[in-house]
């Protein structure tokens, strides 16, 4: 059996969270392809990894 990388995926509303956005912000971010996600059923899945990433990012393009 291949060995599965050891990788923490979050929910929508705990990227929310950790990001201080809304949800609806996190959504946009998934759509537009700047944050990874992996969609299982109906809900979203985000990894803990990809966010962090988000976090480190410079900001562009504000106002």
């Amino acid at each position: 059996m291949p060995e599965v990388p050891d990788v923490r995926f979050l929910t929508v509303a705990e990227v929310a969270e950790i990001m201080r956005v809304s949800k609806m912000t996190v959504y946009r971010l998934v759509h537009a392809g700047e944050l990874p996600a992996i969609r299982f059923g109906r809900s979203y899945r985000v990894p803990e990894s990809a966010v962090t990433d988000a976090l480190q990012r410079p900001i562009a393009d504000v106002g």
